[in-house]
């Protein structure tokens, strides 16, 4: 929590201290009520005694009780409002930092935190220290000054009177503090258990179409059934410790009133407090105020303690995300670009180890592609076509060797630069809520209609979008879901056409289409885009026929490369995928 505070900026710390002097004001405010109350009772008992009207002098006091409770309430008013506002302040803060942070993550940071724990972080963990933030100001600030203001009243009344509310306020502490010693390892726990539970929770709605597929769902319900009495169990085990609190604290604040009322009566009947038994009256009901009141500012702290360990948790996990250094580190400038290599790009002994593996998955891979050329990857599955094109937009930086982009070292250019060369269309096509002129703007914000629109023609997507009735502005919903799949991977392909990039990779991205528009797609691309370095990973040979250089991996190495009639003849590999996927009439016209 001491890093949420060290994030405060100076009109924050302007602000607590408007809250601290409205604060003081409040305090001060209700210590004098008990003091006015303290008049009027003697008053009273002297009015009875000389038989006089205490009427006038009852108005008198009781009008000036209003106008400072009145000022109580507005400074109350005020400090909450200044409060809240800082809070949430704060709250807005670091939600924007983690999702900063987050949006500089590669995606070994990513796979570190979880999808599922980021969201809990950025979300519930940001409720928690907002919630905690206003209490600590507002009741964090009135407490100590209460107590410290309210003792000094009662110290100079009677030491016999004071050392209940003193015993009192000791128990009080000594509870306090074992409470958050055994709070505070649940809340661990209970933060990492939500976490688990929103992860199987996003688990089953995401998949939920394979689930009734399988008619899965009594499966799927007893898995998070499991987490979810585990994290009910441990939200028991807090609250049974939080329903022992209140109770105790009540019977703690009962003995210590009936001690000032057997104290105080004692003290009354011996002419010890007071000038007389009117007097002493009159100072025990001010003192048990007082008593009331200190007991009270520490009853706010309780509270505060009581709900601080999840904040602390929360925070910590907050911060955790925003002090996470990316593994790849973005350089301030770009180192100079020689004009004559645009369009190229160089593996150069590349290996690569994911983050925390033992063994590296890519092993001294060496391929140039050259400006203008049509390169394809293929392999088995687990080869690492994926992971090898992956490194380029630096998603993963190599473990050793050099990846070059036009001649410079890929670590050497900002993501700015390396994503104004390289278009890439992932794997799983993936759009934004929003609409589709939003969706395409993404790879260039200043892109016209007819840019969209050639994109749109080279993708094959512009008979299916100048079918619906809003064009453009049709509505997308959240991951596309009201397009189909082949739908949704020609509109990601368009994106990237839509930034005219020199080089474009297609990370098995012709997958959801039909072989009519995978053909049509791939011949407009080689027809139009002529210049534009393509990089396919693929699966199907028949997509890939007309490649300049096909890599053949497996298990991470480099198998060979060539063209598809030089691998047929040579490589054994590839001659195995071929006549699995091609019929003797396909291999002979390709011959």
């Amino acid at each position: 929590m001491l890093k949420v505070f060290a994030s405060f900026k100076y009109w924050m710390w302007l602000l607590f201290l408007g809250i601290v002097v409205l604060i003081y004001f409040q305090v001060d405010s209700d210590l004098k009520l008990p003091d006015q109350m303290q008049k009027i009772v003697i008053a009273i008992m002297e009015a009875i005694q000389s038989q006089k009207d205490p009427t006038q002098m009852i108005l008198r006091e009781g009008g000036t009780m209003l106008l400072i409770s009145l000022t109580s309430i507005v400074c109350m008013f005020g400090a909450t409002l200044l409060a809240t506002f800082i809070a949430t302040q704060v709250g807005k803060n670091l939600r924007l930092k983690v999702y900063k942070s987050v949006n500089n993550f590669s995606l070994a940071e990513i796979n570190k935190f979880s999808t599922a724990s980021l969201i809990t972080r950025t979300t519930n963990d940001v409720q928690s220290v907002q919630f905690i933030l206003v209490m600590l100001l507002r009741m964090g600030v009135m407490s100590p000054i209460m107590a410290i203001r309210g003792l000094s009243k009662i110290n100079g009344i009677s030491w016999q009177l004071s050392t209940p509310v003193f015993v009192g306020v000791s128990v009080l502490l000594t509870m306090v503090i074992i409470i958050f010693i055994f709070i505070m390892p649940v809340f661990k726990k209970i933060q990492t258990l939500v976490d688990e539970t929103n992860l199987v929770a996003r688990e089953n709605l995401t998949g939920l179409r394979v689930i009734r597929a399988y008619d899965a769902v009594k499966p799927v319900e007893e898995k998070f059934d499991n987490v979810n009495k585990k994290l009910t169990k441990l939200n028991l085990n807090a609250g049974n410790i939080f329903a022992f609190v209140m109770p105790l604290v009540d019977f703690v604040m009962q003995i210590m009133i009936f001690l000032i009322t057997y104290i105080g009566a004692s003290l009354i009947s011996g002419n010890v407090l007071g000038d007389n038994p009117i007097e002493g009256i009159a100072y025990q009901a001010t003192f048990a105020q007082y008593a009331i009141r200190i007991f009270m500012s520490f009853m706010f702290l309780i509270m505060i303690f009581i709900n601080f360990p999840k904040a602390a948790v929360s925070a910590k996990r907050i911060f955790q995300v925003v002090e996470t250094k990316p593994s790849i580190i973005q350089p301030l400038v770009d180192e100079e670009i020689l004009n004559e290599k645009r369009g190229t790009i160089e593996f150069i002994n590349v290996d690569f180890k994911y983050p925390d593996a033992e063994e590296s998955v890519l092993h001294n891979i060496n391929v140039k592609i050259s400006k203008g050329e049509i390169v394809a990857f293929i392999g088995s599955t687990g080869s690492g076509k994926s992971t090898v094109i992956n490194l380029i937009p630096r998603f993963f930086d190599v473990s050793a060797g050099q990846l070059l982009i036009d001649g410079v070292d890929v670590r050497n250019l900002t993501a700015k630069t390396i994503h104004s060369i390289v278009g890439f269309v992932p794997q799983k096509a993936s759009l934004f809520s929003g609409t589709i002129r939003s969706n395409l703007n993404l790879s260039n914000e200043n892109a016209s209609d007819e840019e969209i629109y050639e994109a749109l023609s080279l993708a094959q997507a512009t008979e299916f979008i100048s079918s619906l009735p809003e064009g453009l502005d049709y509505h997308v919903s959240q991951g596309g879901k009201n397009f189909s799949g082949g739908q949704k991977q020609r509109l990601c392909i368009a994106r990237a056409l839509v930034g005219n990039p020199e080089t474009l990779i297609f990370d098995d991205s012709f997958s959801a289409l039909d072989y009519k528009t995978d053909r049509s797609l791939r011949n407009a691309l080689m027809n139009r885009k002529k210049g534009t370095t393509l990089i396919i990973v693929a699966q199907r040979i028949a997509t890939i026929l007309e490649a300049d250089k096909i890599v053949v991996l497996d298990k991470g190495d480099l198998i060979d490369i060539g063209t598809h009639q030089e691998l047929l003849k040579r490589c054994q590999i590839y001659q195995e995928m071929a006549f699995s996927q091609l019929s003797k009439e396909e291999l002979n016209a390709t011959n």
